[in-house]
C-alpha cells in the first residue's frame, strides 16, 4: 500500500465532507484513509457514512496529537501523512508525488500547498524551500503537516509520535527531534493540499491582542510552545529566559533572512 492518510476530527462536520472526498478521488494509487473522530456531536458521523473509501474510527481521545498518534498506530501504507479534517488534498496529488517517494532516501518528503478561504476560495500558494533546522526552530515552522509525508519504515515503525502535551505546534516540535534524531528531510515541488483558514485553526484561534485573561493565557500557552522547542532543539545562551528572548529576536531576524535565500536558491534551481 503507498499511502496511510490520518484524519483527526471533532465536530469539522461542516468540512468534513470535502477532505473525505479530495482523498477518494486520489487515482493511481493505493491508500488508506483513517478517520479518527474524537467523539463529534455535530453532523460528522452522518456525513462520513456517505463516503465508502475510509475506515471510521470514533471513540474519545486525549486532544488532537493522540488522535493522530492512534492512526500512526494503525497505518500500514509505506508512507503516512496527517489530513486535518478541515483541509483538502489537491486533485491528483498524490499520484503526482508517488514517483519522487519511490525514489528518494528521505525519511520525511515535504510539498507546497494553498491557503484557502473558509469557502474554499483560493488565497495564495506557498512554495517551501529545502529544510532548515535553523530557519523551522528560530524563524517558524514553514513544513505544513498537510503536505508531508513520513516513510512508515524508518519514522513511524521507529515508534517517533506526536508529542500529546502539545495543542498548538505538535508539528513542529515533531519536526525538530526528527531532526535530532538524524531523520532527512526533502522537498519536492509539487502542491499538496489546501489548508483552509476560517479563524478556529487550532495554531490561529488565539492570535491577535485580547483582553480576556482566559484568551491570554492561552495564546501564551501556544507562545510557550515555540519557545520550549527552541530552548531544547535550538539555541540556547543563558538561563535566564529574559536574556534568551533578546537572542530569540536576533535569531529570529537571522533565520528569516537565511529562509530568503533558501527561497531564492530554489527558485533558481526550479525545485
Amino acid at each position: 500500500m503507498d499511502f496511510t492518510i490520518v484524519t483527526p476530527n471533532l465536530n469539522y462536520g461542516r468540512f468534513l465532507a470535502q477532505s473525505l472526498a479530495s482523498v477518494a478521488s486520489q487515482q493511481g494509487v493505493e491508500l488508506e484513509h483513517l478517520v479518527m473522530d474524537g467523539g463529534s456531536e455535530d453532523d460528522s458521523a452522518a456525513i462520513a457514512a456517505g463516503f465508502s473509501h475510509h475506515i471510521w474510527c470514533q471513540e474519545n481521545d486525549r486532544g488532537m496529537s493522540h488522535a493522530i498518534n492512534k492512526g500512526f498506530d494503525r497505518a500500514l501504507g509505506d508512507w503516512v501523512m496527517w489530513l486535518n479534517a478541515d483541509d483538502r488534498l489537491r486533485p491528483g496529488s498524490l499520484a503526482a508525488i508517488l514517483p519522487f517517494l519511490r525514489q528518494c532516501e528521505a525519511d520525511i518528503v515535504y510539498g507546497d500547498w494553498n491557503i484557502i478561504g473558509e469557502g474554499g476560495d483560493f488565497i495564495r500558494t506557498v512554495k517551501s524551500p529545502a529544510w532548515s533546522k535553523f530557519v523551522h526552530i528560530h524563524h517558524h515552522c514553514y513544513v505544513a503537516s498537510t503536505a508531508a509525508f513520513y516513510r512508515r519504515q524508518s519514522v513511524i515503525a521507529a515508534d517517533h509520535r506526536i508529542d500529546e502535551e502539545f495543542r498548538y505546534v505538535m508539528d513542529g516540535e515533531f519536526y525538530a527531534r526528527l531532526d535530532v534524531a538524524g531523520k532527512t528531510f526533502l522537498h519536492v515541488p509539487v502542491t499538496i493540499a489546501d489548508f483552509r483558514m476560517h479563524g478556529n485553526n487550532t495554531s490561529q484561534r488565539h492570535l491577535g491582542p485580547r483582553s480576556d485573561m482566559h484568551a491570554i493565557l492561552a495564546s501564551e500557552r501556544q507562545h510557550n510552545e515555540s519557545r520550549a522547542i527552541r530552548r531544547a532543539y535550538g539555541i540556547t545562551l543563558f538561563n535566564d529566559p529574559y536574556l534568551n528572548g533578546l537572542i530569540d529576536g536576533l535569531l529570529w531576524i537571522a533565520a528569516r533572512g537565511w529562509k530568503q535565500i533558501l527561497k531564492l536558491i530554489s527558485r533558481l534551481s526550479g525545485t
